[in-house]
């Protein structure tokens, strides 16, 4: 008799496999068309019938409408799911265009929207065309039916089966069944090999019992043990590792590279300058024009946030950090009055410098713009900050990107090369200083930007 062959047992595995998963893919599944189809055949028939450019529609609505209203929630402005059905077209065309007239002219709906949302008038858009507005309300109402589309659905027949790919179950039930085969093949091939053996002794064959040697594996271990040379290679190089550990621990205090502390009220960047587009200047001034960035006092959050509570966020925290404005600045929502007892937030600052060290935002991101751009790689559209404060607008709790070492902008200094700008007449009278090394390129560090003082005062 012989042992079952080494390859049996893979066939047997990939057998197994491949009729498991041929099942799984003769599944039946919905494909992406058809469910195009039947969402673009209820927008045609269903709802009100809007003639309008859809595509068109979801861009003008992204970028004049979707900071004060949501299709399914209540933002600044109200919920617009339905609106088609609640106004006529025309009613929307004019209001859009001109709300603060409509509610002159004493419009009994303009003048209910306008007491609702206390008073707080939509901004005009004389801009956008009849057409621009058609597109716009063909998106929302497009919008709208599809998400009537589950309800809708519910009432029919039984939906379609949704395809959910493989399960983990599945898998997990694969993998086991995989182990106990290999299990089963490995126990048959010991007692394959037993019986051999039984059948050769009872025929007489003399079998030599098997027998693993044993063997030393610290043999060599010992040996090198007594090899003085090779000791003494082994003490320097744990000495070099432990003096290269320990310089990069020394290097490395007091550099606070991705510190992110907890803040009393969390402020989340990617949801402000990122999905919002808040640029940098509207809560950050100070770094256009001088030495601080500063930060903005809670009296701008309120700009924004004495209409904008949270309710109807998708953030399940955003109510309850939007009220610790509010409690700071001892502020009632609902009477939209302030009281008497304001106060104030304490900050963790994230990006802390030494004492000794001067830093000057302006310098940087005013005068020194075009060639930070240029050395950093940032994009047209990106704010200069990103080069030391990385991609703000993702993060959704601010961190500090960079090392921010004396190393670090010491080699920013010598790599970034000077970018001339118009009318700069800070580089006008450097640069006119320095004609005798025009031949090559002038860096920051050939303008005296590693010079001691420039930080160190």
């Amino acid at each position: 008799m012989r042992r079952l062959p080494g390859f049996a047992l893979s066939f047997l595995l990939l057998l197994f496999t491949s009729s498991t998963f041929s099942a799984l893919a003769q599944t039946p599944q919905a494909s992406a068309e058809d469910t195009v189809a039947a969402m673009q055949d209820t927008v045609a028939t269903g709802g009100a019938n809007i003639a309008g450019d859809i595509a068109n529609g979801q861009a003008l609505f992204s970028s004049n409408c979707a900071a004060c209203h949501g299709i399914d929630r209540k933002l600044a402005g109200p919920a617009l799911a339905g609106v088609n059905q609640r106004h006529d077209q025309e009613w929307l065309i004019n209001w859009i265009h001109d709300s603060p007239g409509m509610i002159a002219s004493g419009d009994p709906a303009a003048i209910a929207i306008y007491e609702e949302y206390n008073q707080a008038a939509m901004p005009p858009f004389p801009q956008l065309t009849t057409q621009d507005i058609v597109d716009i309300l063909a998106y929302v109402e497009a919008e709208t039916q599809a998400l009537q589309q589950p309800a809708a659905a519910g009432d029919g027949a039984a939906a379609a089966p949704q395809d959910k790919g493989i399960s983990a179950i599945s898998v997990i039930g694969l993998i086991v069944l995989a182990v106990l085969l290999f299990l089963i093949i490995t126990v048959l091939n010991r007692t394959i090999g037993s019986l051999k053996r039984v059948i050769l002794k009872n025929q007489g064959v003399e079998v030599a019992p098997e027998v693993t040697p044993k063997k030393d594996y610290l043999a060599g271990l010992k040996k090198l043990s007594r090899n003085k040379k090779f000791i003494a290679v082994s003490i320097l190089v744990v000495l070099m590792i432990g003096a290269a550990f320990s310089w990069n621990i020394m290097w490395n205090v007091g550099v606070e590279q991705y510190y992110q502390p907890k803040q009393p009220i969390r402020f989340p960047h990617d949801i402000h300058a990122g999905a919002m587009e808040i640029d940098c200047q509207y809560c950050h001034g100070g770094a256009w024009k001088s030495k601080n960035a500063s930060i903005p006092s809670l009296s701008t959050c309120m700009n924004c946030h004495n209409v904008v509570n949270g309710d109807g966020s998708d953030s399940p925290t955003a109510s309850a950090e939007i009220a610790k404005i509010y409690k700071a600045l001892d502020y009632d929502p609902a009477t939209g009055e302030y009281g008497d007892n304001p106060q104030g937030v304490e900050w963790i600052r994230v990006h802390n410098l030494p004492d000794f060290a001067y830093f000057n935002h302006s310098q940087h991101v005013t005068v020194g713009e075009a060639a930070i751009r240029e050395a950093k790689g940032l994009k047209a559209d990106d704010p200069v900050c990103y080069a030391c404060h990385g991609p703000v607008a993702e993060m959704e709790e601010i961190y500090q990107f960079s090392p921010l070492t004396m190393k670090w902008c010491v080699d920013c200094h010598r790599e970034t090369e000077v970018i001339h700008a118009e009318h700069n007449e800070y580089y006008d009278k450097i640069l006119a200083a320095h004609e005798q090394i025009k031949e090559g390129k002038i860096t920051v560090a050939d303008l005296g930007g590693i010079d001691c003082a420039r930080c160190h005062y």
